[in-house]
């Protein structure tokens, strides 16, 4: 396998610098703590590419609480506060993986899940929090009893969005019907994002009709994703945002190496692409969607 001259495959390296873009965008989901270098340096590179905004998502209590203090110190960066969806089942049933496949109820875990409930609930009433999330539901390796603590942690997470007027960042895995119940039988808060959109046009319909925002990530440049292109195609010009969800789904040319904000510009031109419009026309509504998504 080819290497660089640090010696690391090429899989492994970064993707270089892609074009600036002429008017500046948000990064609307990303993992800066699960990336290499120092945040300073992220937003260094992501801003000499039009990138002058990342929003900051937490997966767990560490990681919620790394987000709001990072976005204290950093002007560029929001933050939201979340239990992931596979972090509910694992705090319950005391499941490392966050699986629950035995579904065997962890002694106090309802009390567990109540105690980290509370820490978002406080972490969510800062300033530099915009968000709650990612929570939703994930079904992508989860059994009966798992989903039930999902659903009951995205439902706490609807209330405390709606409690602290935050943006709702919905992570929805292989679990569209039941994250669009939850979302009207609890009642959706004013804005609320579909993080890493995932459903086809039809889905795109209805969440339009509900004014849900829809974020689209890398993997809209992927081969076999011609269902998100279609979304992307028939959803409302206002409605749309873009994401790294970095250091995940890194776009096409770069599949499989490592994902950053600053190459968010590679997957706005192609949505440019895929919506018939010019880069710069995205881009504009964009940075105008992103700010009114999290109040910024």
């Amino acid at each position: 396998m080819p290497s660089n001259a640090s010696g690391r495959s090429d899989k492994d390296a970064a993707p270089p610098l892609p074009e600036p873009l002429r008017v500046p965008v948000a990064d609307s989901h990303t993992h800066l703590d699960m990336q290499s270098g120092t945040v300073d340096e992220a937003l260094a590179k992501a801003a000499s590419v039009g990138v002058t905004t990342v929003v900051q998502v937490g997966c767990d209590l560490a990681g919620s609480r790394w987000a709001a203090e990072t976005a204290a110190a950093h002007d560029a960066v929001h933050a939201t506060v979340a239990l992931h969806p596979n972090e509910a089942p694992r705090i319950v049933h005391g499941d490392p993986d966050g699986w629950s496949r035995q579904g065997a109820r962890q002694a106090g875990g309802d009390a567990a899940l109540d105690d980290a409930l509370a820490e978002i609930d406080r972490l969510a009433a800062l300033p530099q929090v915009r968000g709650v999330g990612e929570t939703g539901l994930d079904y992508f390796r989860t059994g009966p009893e798992g989903k039930e603590a999902q659903e009951r942690s995205f439902r706490a997470h609807i209330e405390i969005a709606k409690r602290h007027g935050k943006t709702l960042v919905i992570h929805d895995r292989d679990a569209h019907a039941d994250v669009l119940r939850v979302l009207k039988e609890a009642g959706a808060p004013e804005r609320t994002v579909f993080h890493c959109y995932s459903g086809d046009a039809e889905m795109a319909e209805v969440c339009a009709r509900a004014g849900y925002y829809m974020s689209f990530a890398g993997n809209v440049t992927f081969k076999n994703a011609q269902n998100l292109r279609d979304a992307l195609a028939v959803a409302p010009a206002e409605l749309v945002l873009v994401e790294t969800d970095a250091p995940f789904l890194t776009p096409v040319p770069y599949r499989g190496r490592p994902n950053a904000p600053y190459l968010v510009p590679v997957t706005v031109r192609a949505m440019a692409d895929v919506r018939g419009v010019d880069e710069d026309t995205l881009a504009t509504a964009l940075a105008a969607n992103t700010a009114r998504a999290f109040g910024y």
